[in-house]
């Protein structure tokens, strides 16, 4: 049996809000799943919130063979070590072994002693609920939101100090962490997704096309998705477009956000607005190499929208809630970007790109708000490009800077 290696800290890491709910799904489950995009920090974190943990590295092929082979074997050995608990990293590597490890945890149901990380939710997800329902609680990890990179010193989060910055950068933790030019990582990043992710989880014939049809997703990040001229500019069936979009959700790259309705069941008729969670790899996917190129694209306002989205949705998951957040468009034209959910209150966002705020962005979600069928449940504001303290932006307005903070207190963090 492949000897299991000790846990390292890993250094520089900087701390992540969702830590403190996992730590206490922890201490109310005995396996806990952190899943989320590849390189958003789901291994660090696991090794710094259960240090005394042993990790096996399900991406080392000799592991992964072993862990084929022989999955009881394996977990016996990890688990037998004298270790706190086992981290099973990259899960979704040897699916097979969840199944092998729910009579462990039938044997002993200590809380935390077994945490899963991986980063295809489609996979895991369907795994987790077949073998470890009722035993599991599932984490989503996904890249840092702008209040985290903030841990980073300076210069490494200095880029993200405007909102073109913030959008060109992103947040995953590498391009900080390591100093690297955005566009070089990113670029590996994207290759590397393509050519492992894509080709296991769908079998793509022609990656080619499946990396123009990301491409064309980039271009429509921030606007409603239309399914039929998506697949018709790509050159593919509209099944494939769905079957294509499926698989760039599971694996954390978009995010379709839904139309609010007060029927529970329209709200899956009305289309929802796509957004990509890292506009770092929107904006490499488009050409952008610089924030500049954001500040002058005709995209920036759709782009800087799926940023403050992207904010909100990583808010969200540091909380533990979903389903909360939805956009607004009725018969009549009325649109609201962003609207959270939370205990019967309806919070209305409208998000403006430009740096000076304008008292006429209201109106718009004025109008939203008296649309709802709760007015007097429902505040609006009006999330803009620019710093904070702006006197004219006061009362209704927000900076981008303090979105996510916001969206936690609206949630209840």
């Amino acid at each position: 049996m492949t000897p299991i290696p000790p846990t390292e800290s890993p250094t520089g890491f900087v701390p992540r809000l969702i830590q403190p709910y996992l730590e206490r799904c922890a201490r109310g489950f005995p396996a806990i799943a952190l899943i989320g995009p590849r390189q958003s920090g789901k291994s660090s974190l696991a090794r710094v919130a259960f240090p005394g943990h042993r990790a096996l590295v399900l991406e080392s092929p000799d592991l992964a063979d072993a862990a084929r082979r022989d999955p009881r074997g394996l977990l016996e050995a990890a688990s037998g070590s004298g270790a706190a608990g086992v981290i099973l990293d990259e899960v979704q590597r040897v699916p097979a072994l969840l199944s092998y490890l729910l009579e462990f945890i039938d044997r002993d149901p200590t809380p935390g002693r077994w945490v899963l990380t991986g980063s295809e939710s489609l996979l895991l997800s369907e795994g987790l609920s077949q073998s470890l329902a009722g035993r599991v609680a599932t984490l989503d990890l996904l890249p840092l939101m702008h209040r985290e990179l903030l841990g980073f010193p300076a210069p490494a989060a200095s880029a993200s100090q405007t909102p073109a910055g913030a959008v060109f950068t992103g947040g995953y933790p590498a391009i900080f962490a390591r100093g690297v030019e955005p566009s070089a990582w990113l670029g590996s990043y994207v290759s590397t997704y393509v050519e492992r992710d894509v080709r296991r989880v769908l079998n793509v014939g022609d990656l080619t096309a499946f990396q123009r049809f990301i491409a064309l997703c980039a271009g429509r990040t921030g606007q409603l998705l239309n399914a039929a001229a998506l697949a018709a500019d790509a050159g593919i069936t509209q099944p494939t477009a769905r079957a294509w979009l499926s698989v760039l959700e599971a694996t954390f790259i978009i995010r379709l956000l839904p139309a609010w309705h007060g029927n529970v069941r329209k709200r899956l008729v009305k289309a929802p607005r796509l957004h990509f969670i890292d506009t770092g790899l929107a904006c490499y996917l488009l050409g952008l190499r610089s924030p500049q190129h954001v500040q002058d694209h005709p995209l920036r306002g759709p782009l800087f929208e799926s940023w403050v989205v992207g904010e909100a949705f990583k808010a969200q998951a540091a909380l533990g809630e979903r389903g909360r957040l939805f956009h607004w468009r009725d018969s009549r034209g009325s649109e609201a970007d962003l609207l959270i959910e939370r205990g019967g209150r309806m919070t209305v966002l409208e998000i403006k790109s430009g740096r000076t705020y304008q008292d006429e962005w209201m109106r718009g979600v004025r109008s939203v708000v008296s649309s709802l069928p709760n007015p007097a449940a429902a505040t609006g504001r009006v999330v803009y490009g620019g710093d904070p303290g702006d006197p004219a932006a006061a009362q209704d307005g927000m900076s981008w800077s303090d979105v996510g903070t916001f969206v936690m207190s609206v949630l209840g963090g």
